[in-house]
């Protein structure tokens, strides 16, 4: 049980976060804090539940065979529980979804390729740290530097840069397209990366 609590708070932190980032004029860039929320979420519950919190990245690591179909499932319902409390975080905060920015929400090819390529460079970081290539102390960081390099390749093809369906559905830039590319990202990343490193 406590894995699962772990993903719906650091899922749910995350969303609020870039929600919450985007509603108004923040001192730090929104994809530093999302890179900086998941390292911090890496280094306190990576060792409790892998630190998944973004379905794409649960998605991925079940293809690796790292985590169980009925496990998997779970995740990715703490994870939706965790949006439902992001949610609960803009209301409180009396910021509803006013965003400062308009999403690029968009049913294309051209979203669905770009949001893959950031979520296959994403993910292709978090399985380096799955199959210990990278020191623990390490972890947090390789991590979120992969998250914001990700975030800046889909981004400079025309995306969002979200790479994240729960992010993408609490701040309404939500579509098939934004489910879709970052599943496709992170199968392809971390099983190239399985591949590479044999």
């Amino acid at each position: 049980m406590k894995k699962y609590i772990a993903e719906a708070i650091g899922t749910g932190t995350l969303a609020l976060t870039v929600a919450l980032s985007l509603s108004g004029t923040f001192p730090i860039p929104t994809p530093f804090l999302a890179a900086l929320v998941l390292g911090l979420f890496v280094y306190s519950v990576g060792h409790i539940s892998g630190a998944h919190i973004n379905p794409a990245v649960t998605i991925g690591v079940w293809s690796l065979g790292k985590i169980k179909t009925r496990e998997a499932f779970y995740y990715i319902i703490a994870q939706l529980i965790g949006v439902i409390l992001a949610g609960l975080g803009m209301t409180i905060a009396d910021k509803g979804i006013s965003l400062a920015i308009t999403p690029a929400v968009g049913n294309s090819l051209h979203v669905l390729i770009a949001e893959a390529v950031g979520t296959l460079i994403f993910t292709f970081g978090i399985a380096s740290v799955i199959y210990g290539k990278v020191h623990n102390a390490a972890g947090g960081i390789v991590i979120g530097g992969s998250l914001l390099l990700g975030i800046a390749l889909s981004v400079f093809f025309g995306a969002d840069g979200i790479l994240n369906p729960a992010v993408a559905f609490t701040i309404g830039s939500f579509n098939l397209m934004y489910i879709l590319g970052p599943i496709i990202g992170s199968l392809i990343g971390m099983n190239v990366y399985k591949y590479l490193q044999g």
